[in-house]
């Protein structure tokens, strides 16, 4: 799994300069670049090439940079990933996965592309077929991560939005559990009400909760909840550093389970504790970085 953090991974218009200028000085852990649902059927051509010169000639520091095209089921598809090749993409987000037979066909296309060896792909898990299919999808070639597309899934389901996303958790488990079986990223899907600042941090809280690695955003306002949010506390860290101190000692005491208030600890227990310190200091550095 990429060792990055992607506790933020905000959708920026590839239609949109000035967005795209602005994006390179705030907070994301990841750039979401879209050229499909964000941008207007009859401004697709130009925001192609928009984008692919903004890539070539910009720096987004250490922010993780994906390509959202368009399906190869549209008129746009072929057309995003031929220009888009061009600028080298550290990752291509394809849109409504049903299948790994989708991945392989990009994969394909990727591998008949010297200047794009190195990149990977994404899935929108967005479907009913893509869910039930999450496994095999997950284990497809150059796979790197998922991307939950919750707006058009509910759509899909005829579902209704709730706070507890009830309608929506087996698919987010599924694809979280397939995501995690193969090594990969899973990144939350949106919350629409922008401005509704309770609202998003609740949202975060579960899918932090559920496993996920971050999620995704549409407005920059939504950038330092998320941040905070799926990023370990400093209670967090705290009991991570405890637990560690405690069972190296019982260890040294020829003893197999430590007592950190007044819970067990065992060796499980410190894999987590390590991963918590590891994702903090990835955070820190890439905000050092920034």
């Amino acid at each position: 799994m990429d060792s990055r953090p992607f506790r933020s991974a905000l959708y920026i218009p590839g239609s949109r300069e000035r967005a795209m200028e602005k994006a390179r000085g705030l907070a994301a852990d990841a750039i979401i670049f879209d050229l499909e649902d964000a941008v207007a059927v009859d401004e697709k051509a130009a925001a192609r090439t928009l984008l692919a010169e903004t890539l070539a000639s910009a720096d987004f520091g250490p922010r993780a940079k994906l390509v959202r095209i368009n399906g190869f089921d549209t008129e746009w598809g072929a057309a995003d990933l031929e220009v888009i090749a061009t600028a080298t993409p550290e990752a291509i987000l394809l849109p409504k996965v049903n299948s790994a037979a989708d991945i392989e066909a990009l994969a394909n296309q990727l591998d008949a592309r010297p200047e794009t060896a190195e990149t990977r792909i994404w899935a929108m898990m967005e479907t009913p077929q893509g869910v039930f299919n999450a496994a095999s999808i997950a284990a497809a070639p150059r796979m790197a991560g998922f991307v939950m597309g919750t707006n058009d899934l509910a759509k899909e389901l005829g579902c209704r939005f709730r706070a507890d996303r009830l309608p929506m958790q087996f698919a987010l488990q599924a694809c979280l559990m397939a995501a995690r079986a193969e090594g990969l990223v899973a990144v939350d899907g949106v919350y629409n009400a922008f401005k509704d600042e309770e609202g998003l941090r609740a949202e975060c809280a579960q899918g932090r909760d559920l496993g996920f690695d971050g999620k995704t955003l549409i407005h920059p306002a939504q950038l330092d909840i998320a941040n905070a949010v799926f990023a370990p506390d400093d209670a967090a860290i705290d009991l991570a550093r405890r637990q560690i101190a405690a069972f190296d000692e019982a260890t040294a005491k020829g003893q197999g389970v430590a007592v950190v208030d007044g819970k067990i600890v065992e060796n499980l227990h410190i894999v987590t504790a390590r991963q918590v310190l590891a994702r903090a200091e990835a955070i820190a550095q890439l905000q050092k970085a920034m």
